[in-house]
């Protein structure tokens, strides 16, 4: 994702806590209150320049920011799964895995871009943006089967990514 951490929409997010996580009453409203009314300012020197309330994000130094991150992102797991990969998550980085018979590497290049149009879709509707160009693509196989593997780049919403031999 490109600048997660500075684009968690607040209102989605303590819905999202509410909604998925059960967050109400007094856990919420501390949630509420830490969100709200934070501000950052352009230092230079002692003098503090363009000082900003922020609407969006949370604070990346913190223990719990990574956490609202993920908390945020919940949902993206079941994008993933439903296309049958799987998902792994670690704060602002996403990989998704897959498999497939080694005669049918073109099931799972077609399987991973429909997920990827779904991903695309999802992180527009939570203010989010996948990065195109940390996205990469990785094939393994056997020395026996590499010659089954695809050479093609997967394209997904107007994105082409070639397959890489390292990550």
């Amino acid at each position: 994702m490109s600048a997660a951490f500075d684009t968690v929409d607040h209102p989605i997010l303590l819905q999202r806590l509410q909604s998925t996580f059960g967050i109400h009453d007094t856990v919420y409203q501390w949630f509420r209150s830490y969100l709200s009314g934070r501000r950052q300012c352009v230092r230079r020197g002692y003098i503090k320049l363009l000082i900003t309330t922020l609407a969006y994000g949370v604070p990346q130094g913190s223990v719990l920011g990574p956490v609202l991150f993920v908390m945020y992102t919940v949902d993206l797991i079941q994008q993933i799964e439903k296309h049958g990969l799987v998902p792994h998550l670690s704060a602002d980085d996403t990989q998704v895995y897959g498999s497939f018979s080694p005669y049918a590497a073109w099931i799972l290049s077609t399987t991973i871009s429909e997920c990827l149009n779904d991903i695309v879709s999802w992180a527009s509707s939570n203010r989010l943006q996948l990065n195109p160009t940390k996205t990469e693509v990785m094939w393994c196989a056997t020395s026996r089967r590499q010659h089954q593997l695809l050479s093609s780049a997967l394209q997904f919403s107007g994105i082409s990514v070639s397959p890489v031999k390292s990550v």
